[in-house]
């Protein structure tokens, strides 16, 4: 028999993050901060004379978030879980993608002047969880496939309702059978019309076929793509009509419930980037509207591809400072765009999939003198450093292997 239609979306809806092998590094602040090299990329120094994100309120919907972790002490509102069963604290399929993502947008470091740990883009911003998915090793899976289908476009009408200013969607269907679900698209223009930014990856097939994902391609959201250290595009990420920016995606330092330290990659981590600069600019013009927003972060993006835009990168590396820059001049209200992105196949960022183009030049805040990275799509992984005020938890694995974004 057939699953039902409103089932779909959790049935393939994955987080995606994949890890890679590295040598574990002693247990010391720069052996995490000169790691993050995603926040330099961002020019993140430049936007902090500004604001730092207090005030916005990001929603992460995901598979929980660790509020006890150390690096987001006080940072973590109360949530919503729209799941209701799974793994629980302490479960090693408890909270672990969402923790991570958490940690990208507003980890605020720990121990002796917040000098240790992951330090997020925006470490002044609010987090507020909302479980819509399991991990991939949670053993309930399964259960939750056929029973809380809805659970995505419920989560972010409640996220919307419950103070959210931008929604970050480190997840997506991107199989051979993903579609346009109109509950999904309800919910994102929703949240869009009641002023709040949606973020979502833009998806991982770049090397397994280009598939479209959602909710990246409903009109409205900010997908983005994912780059590595040297600005060049990542070949898991995927090519499409609907990708806005780029963020790091590769070798990206991630906080984990059991207090250790991991390293990613996939476009799970590019939505937390970008969610984690949209809540920069909001703090900064909160009059700004989402679609003004969206328009801002394409028109200051750096290192755009040849011709200002591909589907590789959308119009660059998103670029906080230079928007927050850009934003305090008088902006049109931008309803134009919104309206050419109402509709399926009409006006997209883009006319369709174009060949990869300037995708190569290395980006301007890193030299290419470091080694390759033919090994980073490996999906493996190992402890970077284990948090020196975990309370005590031991061991762990890390994130279970799977089609994660």
């Amino acid at each position: 028999m057939t699953r039902p239609r409103r089932f779909r979306a959790l049935a393939a809806v994955t987080t995606a993050t994949a890890f890679t092998l590295l040598t574990a590094v002693p247990a010391h602040a720069d052996a995490i901060r000169d790691q993050q090299w995603g926040l330099e990329a961002l020019h993140t120094g430049g936007a902090w004379q500004t604001t730092k994100g207090k005030g916005i309120t990001v929603a992460v919907l995901d598979t929980g978030v660790d509020d006890e972790h150390p690096d987001l002490a006080g940072q973590v509102l109360p949530g919503k879980d729209l799941i209701g069963f799974g793994a629980e604290r302490g479960d090693r399929s408890w909270a672990l993608h969402g923790t991570a993502m958490a940690g990208i947008i507003a980890g605020r470091g720990n121990g002796p002047g917040q000098g240790d740990g992951v330090l997020g883009v925006a470490p002044e911003a609010k987090i507020l969880p909302v479980r819509v998915i399991l991990e991939s090793g949670d053993p309930s899976r399964s259960k939750a496939r056929e029973s809380r289908g809805t659970a995505l476009a419920d989560g972010i009408r409640w996220a919307t309702d419950h103070g959210a200013d931008v929604i970050n969607l480190s997840l997506g269907d991107d199989s051979e059978s993903a579609h346009p679900e109109p509950g999904e698209d309800a919910a994102v223009q929703y949240a869009l019309g009641k002023g709040v930014a949606v973020v979502a990856s833009a998806g991982n097939s770049g090397d397994k076929g280009d598939r479209a994902s959602y909710p990246a391609a409903y009109p409205g959201v900010i997908a983005a793509a994912a780059v590595d250290r040297y600005g060049t595009h990542a070949a898991f990420s995927t090519r499409r009509w609907y990708a806005t920016v780029s963020a790091p995606g590769v070798d990206i330092v991630v906080a984990n419930p059991d207090g250790h330290y991991y390293m990613e990659w996939g476009t799970s981590a590019a939505s937390a980037y970008v969610s984690g600069a949209v809540a920069l600019v909001r703090a900064a013009h909160p009059g700004l509207s989402p679609a003004q927003i969206k328009t801002l972060l394409t028109d200051t993006a750096g290192n755009a591809p040849e011709g200002g835009r591909d589907d590789a990168r959308g119009y660059g590396l998103v670029d906080p400072a230079a928007a927050i820059a850009a934003g305090a001049k008088p902006r049109p209200d931008d309803r134009g765009a919104r309206a050419a992105e109402a509709g399926y196949g009409k006006q997209y960022f883009g006319s369709g999939p174009a060949p990869e183009k300037g995708d190569g030049k290395p980006a301007g805040w890193l030299a290419p003198s470091a080694g390759g990275l033919g090994a980073v799509l490996l999906a493996l992984a190992v402890v970077l450093w284990r948090g020196r005020n975990n309370g005590g938890r031991s061991g762990g694995a890390p994130f279970p292997a799977g089609p994660y974004r």
